[in-house]
């Protein structure tokens, strides 16, 4: 990935900068968020107020009827509350009862945004405790529809909304913001939300949703992350013609203006919160996305999940497969349905892998992998027509215009979705594919379930049960000839929230390819034996946040060895410091 990067910065590399140009450290816990400050008395107070009106709705400190008798005497809540108290434990088992009164989807995301707008310990609570029934919830698939329905739904305002309104005050925009040791920024400008298309301002549930799996998930706390929609209009007429859309009324800005608001934006994130704020760029179109990853991936700590994200996550389950279907990663064919910023990212990433493993030229590697795009096989003869990041998979082979010819002349052993087109991966396809191999590994990965190439229940029922199959969105077990088989879940979840960690607890100041690696390596290892037996590549959601820190660990690990780091010296045990610096959202004991 590095090296596509680097044809676009002109040979510049992230390593090619001197890290000591920041200030050391690494991470420090203000409000007594973290696990090592669980038994420590905490100020429920960010300024000084002498109302416990207040305090119940500041969510981060609000415990609602858990005040205890004490607190209420000190804290001026006294005839605010009912007289009775409740444990966080009570307060949970209501909320999920009540969540899972819902039928719709969307109602329980909104049940769910509510809590955290008015109870932020006792939303991350169920939300750690309860990770697998929840996140669907919280992430993919239900944000595609609040996105979809933002502007209907919008209650109160979450995060910052920067427009080309705010051009030349950005940096101002941001101070207007509560908190000021932020540590990780999710960035959207809403133009390609999941596989929804344009949906402009309102993309703004996508940063909101990935913070909140940050901090539940990899353990960063609330007060450290900041969702951030950048409003440059938006090409969709059915929103423009919307009277609750919350965004500018206009087309979408492009070329110069859009590259000196963006410009403007990351210059003014670096002055105001220092070197070390990692900003992640979400669900930004591919012509973009690779743009803004090659301008500042050598001057800020900036981090794509829908190139390198998904790109690990899926090396990771990858790398995992090869004990059910045998082999090495080069002695794999692959072929990729979708040339986008993830099928392009992946296949980069596993060639990368490909070329440590055997000493081979990257270029080398690069040829056991194919492409289709929505014109067919990218070969040698379209190199013209090419855009830029699907020139290195243009190999010599004469062409072929469609998903099936291309799998019956290639031979792939692995086959991988990446389109954001649903129903692509037919039961030709499928076929075809189980023909060539004992155990094809399938992955249709485009989000949300409408979207995914195929569903669990087609790949193992096309394939007569020999599928090892993983997509992105869950599917529910299936029953096929009296044996039930487990679908794993190739989500962006396993690894950004554990990268983000890593990167934060090192104090890392730049984003390199081996760092992606490192994530990777540590998630399939994490996969036992019990998993395999199912045919899972991923391990379990349950153990998100061990899997978390070891990734976390994994990563800063890296950092340290290629000179990125910046908090010295460097923890002994990597992984149990990572635990330590976990955001635990049990209520906290006020003075």
């Amino acid at each position: 990935m590095e090296s596509t990067l680097k044809a676009l910065r002109e040979g510049e590399s992230v390593l090619d900068l001197s890290p000591r140009s920041t200030v050391s450290g690494g991470v420090e816990d203000v409000y007594g968020e973290d696990r090592a400050t669980e038994d420590q008395l905490v100020t429920p107070w960010s300024f000084s107020v002498a109302s416990g009106y207040t305090l119940l709705r500041d969510p981060q400190y609000n415990k609602g009827l858990a005040f205890t008798e004490k607190e209420r005497d000190a804290h001026y809540l006294r005839g605010l509350l009912p007289p009775t108290v409740v444990s966080q434990q009570l307060q949970e088992k209501q909320l999920m009862n009540n969540i899972r009164q819902y039928q719709v989807p969307l109602q329980k995301y909104m049940a769910m945004m509510e809590l955290q707008e008015t109870n932020e310990r006792l939303f991350y609570k169920l939300l750690v405790d309860n990770v697998e029934e929840l996140l669907p919830i919280v992430y993919t698939p239900a944000v595609g529809e609040a996105c979809q329905k933002y502007g209907s739904i919008f209650k109160r305002p979450q995060g910052l909304y920067i427009s080309l309104k705010e051009k030349g005050k950005i940096l101002e925009v941001l101070k207007n913001w509560p908190e000021r040791s932020i540590q990780v920024i999710v960035v959207t400008d809403g133009e390609r939300i999941l596989g929804l298309g344009d949906l402009g301002c309102q993309g703004m549930g996508i940063p909101v949703g990935k913070l909140a799996l940050y901090t539940a998930l990899g353990g960063l706390r609330p007060s450290a992350c900041l969702p951030i929609t950048i409003d440059v209009g938006t090409n969709n007429e059915n929103l423009l013609n919307d009277e609750c859309y919350i965004g500018l009324r206009q087309k979408r800005a492009t070329g110069q203006e859009y590259s000196e608001l963006l410009s403007e934006f990351m210059a003014a994130v670096k002055q105001n919160y220092g070197e070390k704020v990692l900003v992640q760029f979400e669900d930004f179109a591919n012509h973009n996305a690779f743009e803004l990853l090659a301008k500042y991936g050598t001057s800020h700590l900036v981090f794509n999940d829908d190139i390198q994200g998904t790109a690990s996550v899926v090396l990771a389950g990858v790398v995992a497969a090869l004990k059910l279907i045998g082999g090495t990663l080069a002695d794999h064919t692959f072929l990729f349905l979708g040339a986008g910023e993830a099928g392009t990212g992946i296949a980069e990433l596993i060639a990368l892998e490909m070329s440590k493993q055997t000493k081979k030229p990257i270029e080398e590697t690069r040829k056991k992998i194919w492409l289709v795009d929505s014109k067919g096989l990218i070969v040698g003869s379209r190199q013209n027509s090419l855009q830029h990041f699907k020139k290195p998979w243009a190999h010599d082979h004469e062409p072929v215009g469609t998903l099936l010819e291309a799998v019956k002349v290639i031979k792939p052993t692995v086959l991988i979705g990446s389109s954001g087109v649903g129903k692509t991966f037919t039961k030709e396809v499928i076929e075809a594919v189980s023909s060539i191999n004992e155990k094809p590994l399938v992955m249709a990965l485009s989000n949300p379930t409408s979207q995914s190439e195929c569903t669990a229940e087609e790949a193992y029922q096309w394939s007569e049960g020999r599928a090892i199959f993983a997509s992105g969105s869950p599917f529910d077990p299936f029953e096929y000839k009296g044996k039930v088989y487990y679908s794993g879940q190739a989500n962006n979840a396993y690894i950004f929230p554990g990268f983000g960690l890593g990167l934060v607890i090192s104090g890392a100041i730049r984003v390199h390819d081996d760092m992606l690696l490192a994530a990777s390596e540590a998630l399939a290892k994490l996969v036992a034996e019990e998993d395999y037996k199912k045919g899972l590549i991923y391990p379990p959601f349950s153990n998100i946040r061990t899997i978390s820190a070891n990734i976390a660990a994994n990563v800063a690990a890296k950092a340290y060895e290629l000179g990125l780091a910046t908090r010295l010296p460097r923890p002994e045990n990597l992984v149990k410091y990572a635990e330590s610096c976990m955001y635990t959202p049990t209520y906290r004991n006020y003075r």
